[in-house]
């Protein structure tokens, strides 16, 4: 089977972590994007505001 090419993070306010909006974004698993901490500007409704969005790891499931 193939390795993977790219894993999920999801991506929260930087100004408020706490914040209950998120986004999902790919990140690639080779290269050298791997070892930077992904930073997008996407839109936040909660604060009607273009805002920088960080990486944070995704919450472990349950089975």
């Amino acid at each position: 089977m193939a390795k993977k090419t790219h894993i999920k993070v999801r991506m929260v306010p930087e100004n408020n972590p706490d914040s209950k909006f998120i986004y999902y974004a790919k990140k690639p698993t080779k290269g050298e994007k791997v070892k930077n901490k992904l930073k997008l500007k996407k839109y936040n409704p909660n604060t009607r505001k273009h805002e920088y969005f960080v990486e944070k790891k995704l919450p472990p499931h349950s089975k």
